[in-house]
């Protein structure tokens, strides 16, 4: 019943990181449920080495169909891994709790300003050009590379939020290029928990094929329906993030 029910949690969770990131809000509760007694780094391991099958399938999916700026979002996928491993690095000698309690604000924030700017991430109007345009990126990729490593929730949101208002991309363009780091980053994790022994393979390849599955049918919908429908699901990933973060931070 364990496999049934995690494996139906990674194909629900590829389907909502294919459109907006987020994939781990369903999956990584879904294995903590389901294997209360399991070492957290285990469970952690399990989910990144799942995941980044899917949202590797995405990002080709999303490239054959968005003009992706690949001069300025693979030098900023490899400042994502870095910052991911650094993160990740950083975890084991001081401790993530104030991020706890400032992630669900943090959120909280994000949401606001995508609410209030009607228009924010509706048109594709890229801001930056050339180097400028890589440094950006850059400082994006290993910001939030450092923090997915560091401690993880929302990282595809973030990484969708900044793109749009710090690049000028629309929420569609966003969202496949946020798959792109966000694949670096899980690579770099994956690379410190398989290294120390933290990766349940048998699981990892059954809840791999359900989380590509669940990737092809939300980059479908998400190339098929365009920026508006992605801005929606943006919405509501973003507020269930802030309800669980914090009620992880203050109610618990």
């Amino acid at each position: 019943m364990e496999w049934i029910f995690i494996t139906l949690a990674s194909l629900l969770a590829g389907f909502v990181d294919a459109i907006v990131g987020g994939g781990g809000l369903v999956m990584v509760p879904a294995l903590f449920a389901a294997f209360p007694g399991a070492p957290p780094a285990t469970l952690l391991g399990t989910n990144k080495a799942a995941s980044v099958w899917g949202t590797a399938m995405a990002t080709w999916q999303y490239s054959r169909k968005v003009q992706v700026r690949w001069s300025a979002m693979l030098p900023a996928a490899a400042a994502g891994f870095a910052g991911s491993f650094a993160g990740a690095w950083a975890v084991t000698v001081m401790s993530a709790d104030f991020l706890r309690k400032l992630l669900p604000l943090v959120l909280l924030g994000v949401l606001a300003y995508t609410l209030a700017k009607q228009e924010l991430g509706r048109h594709h109007t890229p801001r930056f050009a050339g180097r400028t345009e890589v440094l950006v990126a850059c400082l994006i990729g290993v910001l939030i590379g450092f923090y997915d490593g560091f401690f993880g929730p929302g990282t595809g949101s973030f990484f969708v939020f900044l793109f749009v208002r710090l690049l000028g991309y629309d929420f569609l363009n966003a969202s496949a290029s946020a798959k792109l780091l966000n694949c670096a980053t899980n690579i770099a994790a994956i690379a410190l928990f398989a290294a120390k022994g933290h990766v349940w393979w048998h699981f990892a390849v059954t809840l791999a094929v359900a989380n590509v599955v669940g990737s092809l049918l939300g980059t479908h919908l998400a190339l098929k329906h365009g920026t508006g429908f992605v801005r929606g699901i943006f919405i509501v990933v973003v507020s269930t993030l802030i309800l669980k973060t914090g009620y992880d931070a203050f109610l618990r």
